[in-house]
């Protein structure tokens, strides 16, 4: 409940600052820890935080165990009975799962994602040197195909994608 408390504190700091918090739900597709999970547990505290007026929720498979069929039900039962909240995902994987993901949740209706450059990032507890963070130079042609991407500065995009092989040169070979 500590943390629920301060969700709180930084609610109420975005408000008066006019941001829009978004909060993640770690480990919500599964925990491989040993503690208590069940998507009844995800719903509970995702209703925990749509009565504190959170706007944006995403779920994060933090160590990339989700498969798509638990992206597809748990992303589509809160898509569906949040109406007035945006649902993200939070997506990790292997090069092998990352469509079967992204198209899960896709399908369900979910328009909000993360990616990282490169793909870099991921978590160190996954025990799997392929998972990492959904690589966002894969993602855009995707989203593209399918008219879901507004916009983008593919100047800017291209630059970014530059630095970043020059910044993690030495980590990706």
């Amino acid at each position: 409940m500590e943390s629920l408390g301060r969700v709180a504190e930084i609610q109420n700091l975005c408000i008066k600052s006019g941001k829009q918090l978004v909060v993640y739900i770690s480990m919500g597709f599964g925990n491989p820890y040993g503690d208590p999970y069940s998507p009844e547990i995800v719903f509970e505290w995702v209703d925990k935080l749509v009565a504190m007026d959170i706007g944006i929720i995403s779920l994060a498979d933090t160590v990339g165990l989700a498969t798509p069929e638990q992206v597809s039900a748990m992303t589509k039962y809160l898509v569906n009975s949040l109406t007035g909240t945006e649902v993200g995902v939070h997506l990790h994987s292997t090069p092998f799962n990352q469509q079967a993901k992204l198209e899960a949740a896709v399908q369900t209706g979910c328009r909000r994602f993360d990616g990282a450059l490169k793909g870099i990032g991921g978590c160190p507890m996954a025990n799997d040197e392929l998972v990492g963070n959904m690589d966002t130079e894969w993602m855009i042609p995707y989203f593209g195909q399918l008219n879901l991407l507004p916009a983008l500065n593919k100047e800017a995009l291209q630059q970014c994608s530059m630095m970043a092989d020059q910044i993690f040169k030495n980590d990706m070979h």
